[in-house]
Order: structure tokens, then sequence, then C-alpha cells
């Protein structure tokens, strides 16, 4: 009953400091860490260490989920190779370097142990996602964050458990990349297969509520079985969390997307939020040890701040090499040769000149993919130039690469029989180091982007796209009328004249009463279903941003959410 006491107190207190801190413009996390701190001085409290397990398997997999479903899938999809540059590349670089300083510093951790906390300082948070999507700054920015702090993550956590495999003295440099290329692969192949299948299961569930619990159980049925086959179950829930983003809107109904966006939100906002606090509430014990055994704070301090000097370094590094080869990708786009192989599959200047061919269905559907490959080129083509990284946008990458709610977790699930006695020390290395760098870098990054002064992005292009995306569904919508075996739900055919009408929209609000409401709202319907169906193509060929359709879909999902509601009161 007391333990159910303290979880019910920990919830309210996160959903207040929350509350407080969107009011205050402060980020969240550190007044979680300071009420914990706060409320873990007190002498009646103590928190014991807690167990790895609740951490590995309890938070991070929702948490890495909930993230991976909102993904902008186009834009993650264009800036791949730098993502995953700064995912796994700049990781591991981090881990090795800051693993040789630590096992310099603190000769009695050894190399192994030392690349351990580097592996656990290496990822980069969530937060500073936020922060950017505040400050207006590139979208092309945003979504290169944050991938990054949704995929090192697992990059960072298989190289801590490959590192606490070598303390044990059984490290093989060719075992441990077997071992990461196996872990990667069967997380793939195993969250693709849960997302899928669980998708398809959800799709026929119909109803909401059963349909968010199943949600729940997404991360872990992904995480569990590829944790068994000695895969990264990180990972895993990192690829059921995309799949399923993507798979939603073609298999899930509105009122089952708006119930696991709201839910999912709850789950992140508590379990992010208990990290930061647990956070808090540790540091007496931790700080005690360390004042006990180093006579003082200052030998983990300077460790700390060293470390963290280290890590923008670094990663200043990485980051200017990155920008420097983003420059010289996107000069390999031939904008006008790809308007002219469009135009030669528009004029059918494409396959077999002067003869019919062999199966013309296979023929068509061939240059149907071949124009959709061409038409998503031109689009590639025209974000790289219109959204050119520069050293502006590297400054920023550097500096948002904070350390948080991942570098806290998985410092706590170092073991004392692990580090050989210096699990204060080295846990404390890490929350400071995290404390650090929310602080400092999410404090003064809005001064940064500031002091920058960024070009204000062209809204006339947005607006142009925007235009176009409204004319595409409307065309959509109004095409969905033009079929003349349309009948109402109760099989009645709908009035004379009401289908031209409506093509033409000029069925005015004035007419949708009494018995027009039913009409109207059913006719309505039908072009909300052609318009969701034309949304989903247009999604492939990356003409329109990610935001831009999720935007779209949420507006017909509102409006087909409250053409139910009305029609079913009638």
């Amino acid at each position: 009953m007391d333990l159910l006491l303290v979880l019910l107190i920990g919830v309210v207190a996160i959903a207040v400091v929350t509350a407080l801190a969107q009011k205050l413009g402060v980020a969240g996390p550190l007044l979680l860490v300071g009420l914990g701190l706060v409320v873990g001085w007190l002498p009646f409290v103590h928190v014991g260490e807690p167990e790895p397990d609740i951490i590995l398997i309890g938070v991070l997999p929702p948490l890495l989920y909930s993230a991976a479903v909102n993904l902008p899938a186009i834009e993650f999809r264009r800036d791949f190779r730098p993502i995953a540059g700064l995912s796994v590349m700049l990781v591991v670089f981090s881990a090795l370097v800051l693993g040789v300083f630590f096992w310099l510093a603190i000769p009695a951790v050894g190399l192994p142990l030392g690349i351990a906390l580097g592996a656990i300082l290496s990822p980069t948070d969530a937060v500073a996602t936020s922060i950017a999507k505040r400050l207006g700054i590139a979208p092309r920015v945003v979504t290169m964050l944050e991938g990054e702090s949704l995929l090192n993550d697992a990059t960072a956590l298989v190289l801590l458990r490959t590192a606490i495999v070598a303390i044990a003295g059984s490290f093989s440099l060719w075992g441990a990349i077997g071992t990461f290329a196996w872990g990667v692969l069967i997380a793939v192949v195993i969250g693709a297969l849960v997302a899928a299948v669980l998708l398809r299961l959800r799709e026929w569930v119909g109803s909401s509520a059963a349909n968010t619990a199943i949600s729940f159980t997404v991360p872990f049925l992904a995480y569990l079985p590829t944790e068994r086959l000695g895969g990264s179950g990180l990972v895993a829930a990192v690829v059921a969390g995309i799949i399923t983003g993507q798979g939603a809107a073609r298999r899930l109904t509105p009122e089952q997307r708006l119930s696991d966006t709201l839910n999912w939100r709850t789950i992140e906002l508590v379990l992010e939020g208990a990290v930061f606090l647990l956070m808090g509430l540790e540091l007496k014990d931790i700080v005690t040890a360390n004042f006990a055994d180093h006579e003082g704070l200052w030998y983990p301090l300077w460790l700390a701040l060293v470390a963290l000097v280290i890590i923008v370094a670094v990663r200043a590094l990485y980051v200017t090499y990155l920008v420097w080869l983003q420059g010289r990708r996107a000069k390999r786009y031939d904008r006008d040769r790809l308007l002219a192989l469009e135009k030669r599959i528009e004029d059918g200047d494409v396959g077999p000149r002067g003869r019919v061919p062999k199966n013309p269905e296979a023929y068509q559907r061939n240059m149907d993919g071949l124009r959709t490959r061409v038409q998503r080129m031109l689009a590639d083509a025209d974000y790289y130039r219109s959204s050119p990284l520069g050293w502006k946008h590297g400054a920023v990458i550097v500096w948002a690469g904070m350390r948080g709610v991942v570098t806290l977790a998985a410092a706590q699930t170092l073991t004392a029989a692990q580090t050989a006695d210096h699990r204060a020390l080295l846990v404390f290395i890490a929350f400071l180091v995290a404390l650090v760098s929310l602080m400092l870098q999410g404090f003064t990054l809005p001064w940064l982007v500031r002091v920058l002064r960024f070009a204000p992005p062209a809204s006339d292009d947005e607006s142009e796209l925007g235009d176009r995306l409204g004319d595409e569904l409307a065309e959509a919508g109004a095409k969905a009328l033009t079929d003349p075996s349309l009948t109402m739900r109760n099989g009645d055919p709908f009035p004379a004249g009401v289908l031209e009408r409506m093509r033409e929209r000029s069925v005015t609000r004035n007419e949708d009463t009494a018995a027009m409401t039913r009409v109207i709202g059913e006719l309505r319907l039908i072009m909300i279903d052609a318009q969701r169906v034309r949304l989903l193509e247009l999604g492939h060929d990356g003409t329109f941003s990610s935001a831009e359709l999720r935007h779209a879909l949420a507006e017909l999902d509102a409006e087909q959410l409250s053409l139910e509601l009305r029609l079913a009161d009638d």
C-alpha cells in the first residue's frame, strides 16, 4: 500500500511540475530533478538502487516506441545517412574517446568499464528536439536531431552491453562486430513482423479502447523475443514504432488514432518524468557515497566537466565533416536531367519503341513506378536545395546534443558487481554530465539561435505547397462523387442534383439543416475517405512534407469524427 501511494504521488507530481514548467517556459526535466533532489534530502526518504530490468524493459522500450511512431518518415528517409552517422559512428567514436579518458583518469576502472561509461554518456536526448521546434529553426535540423536521439539510444546500449561482456574477460573484436550486426538484423525483422501483425489485429478489433490496450503491448512484444534471440530489443521497439506510425493512417480509424496519440503522450510524460524525478531522489545517496570516498565532490565534478568538453569537441569535429559531406551530396542531384527524364516518361519515350509491349499491364506498372521514383528524386532535389546545411545549422546540431533520460536510465543499470565498487562514482559522473548538459546547453540554445540570426523560412513556398495539397484533396473528393452507384448508408439513393452541387461546391451551410443534414454529412464522409486515400498516395513521392501530410490527415480525422457524431445524434 505504501508503494502504491508513493507511485500515485509521483504521477501527480510529474503532471503538476510539467504543467508548471510550461507556464514558466522552463524545461520540465530540470524542475523534476530539482524536486527529486529536495525530496531526496528529507531525513525520512530513502531510495534504494533500482533494478536494471525496470529501466531496460519497463521504461526505455515504450519511450523509444512512442518517439518512433511520430518520426517524420519522408524527411527521415532523405537524411537517413547523416542520421545514421550521428546515431552509430558518432556514438562509437565518442564512447571510445571517453573510454580512453576514463581509463587514464581512473586507472582502477580499466578500459572496458571506461568504454561502458562512455557509451552511457554518448546518446543525446529528445529534450533538444522539443526546444528546437519551439525556436523555429530549419525543419531539416529538427528531423536530424529527432532521428539521432531516437536511434543512438539503441547503439549506445548495444555498445554498453558489449563493454560489460568485455569486463568479464571474454571480449573479441570480430565477435563484438558480429554480435552487433546480428543484434540489429534480428531486431529489424522481429520489430517489423510484430508491428505488421498487430496493426492488422488492431484493424480487425475496431474498438478504440481495446485497440489502445493492444498498442501498449507492441514495444514489449517487439523487445522481449528479440532479446531472447540475442538481438537489440530497443532497435526492435524503434522499428515497430516506425512501421506502426506509417501504417496507422491506412489501418486505423480516426478515433483509434486520436486515442493512441493522447494515451501514448501520457505514457511518455509519466515514464520520462519518472526517470528525471528518480535522478533527483538518488542524488542524496550518490553524493554522500562520493563525498565519503573522495573527501569531497571536486574529483567527480572535474571528471564530468572534462567528459562534457570531450563530448562537445568530438561532436563538433564530426558535425563539421557531416555538413561538408551533405553539401557535396546536394550538388550531385542534376535537376535538369531528372526533368528531362520525367518529360520522356510523360511522352511515352521510354521503353520499347515502335512495337507493342508483350505485357501492356506490366509495362504500365513499370512506367508508373518509374514516374513515382523520378518525382521522388525531384522532390528530394528541391528539398536539399531549399534547406541546405551550413555552418550555422552545424553549430545548432552540435550545441543541441544534450544528454538526458537515456544517459540517466543506462547509468542506473550498472551494478556494483560490474563496476568493481565504483558504481557511485560512475553513476554520479553520468548524472552530472546529464544535468550540466541540460542546464548549460538547454538554457543557452535559444540564445545561440538568436545570435546566429537564421534567415526566415520561405513562407510563399510553404503556402503554395499548402494550396497545392488542398487542391489535390478537393479534386479527389469531387472525383469520389462521380460514381453513379453511390447510395446512402441505409441503401436509399441520394436526392437528385445534390451530387452535382457537392462536386461544384455550391451547397451552402444554410442548407445543412433538417433533411439535408444527413445527406450532406454522408456525402462529405465519402469525400473524406477518398481524400484520405489520395493523401496516402501523395506521401509516396515526397512532394509534401510529413508535417503537412499529418496536419491534413488530422483535419480530415477531426471533420470525420464531428460528422459521425452529428449523424449519430440525428
